[in-house]
């Protein structure tokens, strides 16, 4: 019997999840997530887009994708691909109330080809949440 390693599932690959709760309500940070400046935060330099199911992109770096689910305000699921990879993955990015005037940002991603892109991913979406923090907290 082979054993699996940390996040890696049984039939999509490696997958990670990232998530933190962050003191700004959810239309606060929808709206930064899908502004301009947070497209670029964690797609990279896009034109602009309309946020709905089968939009599809290529960012200015070589990050392609479609977005397959969108919910307002909610989630957004999309396909995500580096120009180097040998095939997309699945990312997945959720609001969730978290009580008053704060909201739980989760990243997951699956259908990563190994551990390293695994370990590579978990420490973007900990940058970007990191970076989401900073620019919901700059003006307090």
């Amino acid at each position: 019997m082979s054993r699996r390693t940390v996040g890696q599932t049984a039939s999509a690959g490696y997958q990670i999840g990232v998530r933190r709760t962050l003191p700004a309500g959810s239309e606060r940070i929808w709206s930064f997530l899908t502004s301009p400046a947070g497209l670029k935060l964690w797609l990279g330099e896009v034109p602009p887009l309309a946020l709905q199911a089968g939009e599809a992109f290529t960012a200015r770096n070589g990050l392609s994708g479609e977005f397959r689910v969108v919910k307002l305000g909610e989630q957004l699921r999309l396909r995500w691909q580096k120009p180097d990879w040998p095939a997309p993955s699945t990312l997945q990015i959720r609001l969730l109330p978290a009580g008053e005037g704060r909201t739980t940002v989760s990243f997951h991603q699956e259908k990563l080809d190994h551990a390293g892109t695994r370990e590579a991913m978990k420490q973007v979406w900990e940058n970007v949440l990191d970076e989401m923090k900073k620019e919901l907290t700059k003006d307090e």
